[in-house]
């Protein structure tokens, strides 16, 4: 069980770093934009994006 939560770790670094080393210009203006968001903005983003994953995780299994 241990191995998948590795490998889940491992597949998300890979996946949040293919854009600052492709695009590093085009990262950097985006974190400057994020930075402008309220906190319930940012709130909202990050309960989104958990509930995909929850979601994606149900589907796959």
């Amino acid at each position: 069980m241990l191995t998948y939560w590795f490998i889940g770790l491992a597949l998300m670094l890979v996946i949040e770093g293919i854009m600052p080393f492709l695009f590093p210009a085009l990262w950097r203006e985006a974190l400057r934009k994020l930075v402008l968001f309220s906190d319930k903005q940012i709130r909202f983003s990050g309960l989104t994006a958990m509930l995909s994953g929850l979601l994606l995780l149900y589907w796959v299994k």
